[in-house]
């Protein structure tokens, strides 16, 4: 009993070794994944179950000062959805004008927790969408109030998230007030950020509100992250200490949103805005050159332009008939009369020059 206890330990340990460095388990582990589903779905059934029941029997009072409540939060989300529109426009059309590949509205899908990682050391959630329904690595997770971690791991049907106050996990922010960059890492408290190599003299103080920078190319620019709740000034340390309490409910939101961002590489963004650049200009630049050229050659040449215009027509005019002299000189007498009405009302001297010339000749 004793040697096959220790045959076990030991497999378990070499099964825990290999899973943690090395890629081999994975197949195992999402076939697993699969067998696993139905024992998360029973093990979630008694939580909503009551969860039904205690809706089916909460106090008319309540429901009447929460529909009040709701009524309320929807007509001040209406008023300021009427300022978000306008911005919104306005934001695309600069974006247009830009040339920006950067997107306006991401794409994003409803998902819904349904278990969480049992070791304490770390924060990681279980989501009901995996690579089936369109998930990546890396993938940002949101809910209601804001950013609350990425995916890190994907099987057909779920996804595993690590939380932004995992002590792995770092995000780049910035403080929405004056734009201050700083890197916000987790602290293995899931009500606490810790924000990293902050100067001490830094414009930085109790209640700003930090967003998502973009910088690592992972997570949405703009979207809540934390609220800075203390700032420690220490004359003898040259970084301040910064805490921060997320803004997302990390330990208690059920419903999340999967954000869909650009995945194009920097060299595809690169490409295709240079691509954007040659077909504006192709389609551009066609009527406006040939509109500026005549005016750019016609402004400086004005006084030459009807003397080199004519003087080839007077070359070519007395060319025939100095050919022609001798032999025949009725044909030049009577040219002229046909050609002095012409050239009187269009008061042309330099074509009567040439005339008067064949005449004394």
């Amino acid at each position: 009993m004793g040697v096959r206890l220790l045959v076990l330990a030991v497999l378990s340990v070499a099964l825990m070794v290999v899973d943690a460095r090395f890629d081999l388990l994975k197949p195992a582990r999402k076939q697993a994944s699969l067998v696993l589903m139905d024992a998360y779905w029973i093990t979630d059934l008694p939580g909503r179950l009551w969860e039904g029941i205690a809706s089916q029997f909460g106090s008319r009072t309540e429901l009447v000062a929460e529909n009040e409540k709701l009524k309320t939060e929807n007509l001040l989300l209406q008023g300021r959805m009427q300022k978000l529109a306008a911005l919104t426009e306005q934001n695309v059309r600069l974006r247009e004008l830009l040339n920006s590949s950067a997107l306006v509205n991401e794409k994003v899908e409803v998902a819904e927790l349904i278990g969480m990682d049992p070791n304490p050391f770390t924060h990681r959630i279980i989501i009901n969408k995996g690579e089936r329904d369109g998930v990546v690595l890396g993938q940002p997770v949101l809910d209601a109030r804001g950013l609350m971690g990425q995916v890190v791991e994907l099987m057909p049907y779920t996804s595993r998230v690590l939380l932004l106050t995992d002590t792995t996990h770092s995000i780049p922010v910035q403080v929405n007030r004056n734009g201050l960059r700083a890197i916000a890492s987790g602290t293995g408290n899931p009500e606490r950020l810790e924000l990293r190599h902050v100067a001490d003299t830094a414009d930085i103080k109790e209640g700003d509100l930090l967003v998502s920078s973009g910088l690592g190319q992972r997570f949405p620019a703009g979207y809540p992250v934390a609220t800075v709740k203390e700032v420690i000034h220490d004359s003898g340390q040259p970084f301040a200490i910064v805490r921060a309490v997320p803004t997302a409910a990390l330990n208690r939101s059920r419903y999340l949103l999967l954000v869909f961002s650009d995945n194009r590489t920097a060299e595809e963004r690169i490409n295709d805005a240079a691509q954007a650049q040659e077909n504006l200009d192709a389609f551009g630049g066609g009527p406006v050159i040939p509109a500026t050229v005549p005016k750019t050659v016609t402004a400086p040449a004005a006084a030459p332009t009807p003397a080199t215009a004519v003087t080839p027509a007077a070359t070519t005019a007395p060319a025939k008939p100095a050919a022609s002299k001798p032999p025949a000189a009725t044909p030049a007498a009577s040219k002229p009369p046909a050609a002095q009405p012409a050239v009187r009302p269009a008061a042309k001297p330099p074509v009567s020059a040439p005339a008067t010339t064949g005449r004394q000749e």
